[in-house]
């Protein structure tokens, strides 16, 4: 793929994930404070864990594709600042929206140049915008599918839900 086409695709790319943005905040809006601690299994993540992944892993790894390297994960403990839905819906609105623009700010060659993800993974800068894409939507559908056993109400993803449907 030459950079020209790179960067046609990394434009349909960013503006597909800016149109799932607010969907995201919605979701994590939508988790009830008072179950944080839920999760459907031990090996699960808790609801909390899903937000802290969701509001900083989606801007790290825009961010990484901007810089053009990956750095260690942002770390996810209590210490990162959020605490409740809220502070995830905070984080995200602050860091997400710049680091799309920091995507879409890259010059078309930086596109196809092949990023290494810790030895796991080495594949050109577009490659991982399309990961990220799928990355921030499993998540998302992870924590849509805890909040009615938290005590919560689905909002709309893809169209209307029971709980989002007016009778």
């Amino acid at each position: 793929m030459n950079p020209t086409e790179a960067k046609i695709i990394a434009n349909y790319l960013l503006a597909d994930f800016e149109g799932e943005m607010q969907t995201t905040i919605n979701v994590l809006a939508a988790a009830p404070d008072a179950s944080l601690d839920y999760r459907p299994d031990g090996k699960s993540k808790t609801a909390l864990g899903l937000l802290r992944h969701l509001a900083l892993e989606d801007a790290w790894l825009l961010n990484s594709i901007a810089d053009g390297a990956f750095t260690p994960p942002p770390d996810d403990s209590a210490a990162c600042g959020i605490h409740n839905a809220a502070d995830a819906g905070s984080r995200y609105k602050a860091s997400v929206p710049a680091a799309v623009e920091r995507v879409r700010g890259l010059p078309a060659e930086k596109l196809t140049e092949t990023i290494d993800m810790f030895g796991m993974f080495q594949l050109p800068a577009l490659g991982f915008l399309s990961i990220t894409a799928k990355h921030s939507v499993h998540h998302r559908g992870q924590l849509t599918s805890y909040l009615r056993a938290m005590g919560g109400k689905v909002p709309s993803v893809y169209g209307p839900t029971a709980d989002s449907q007016q009778v």
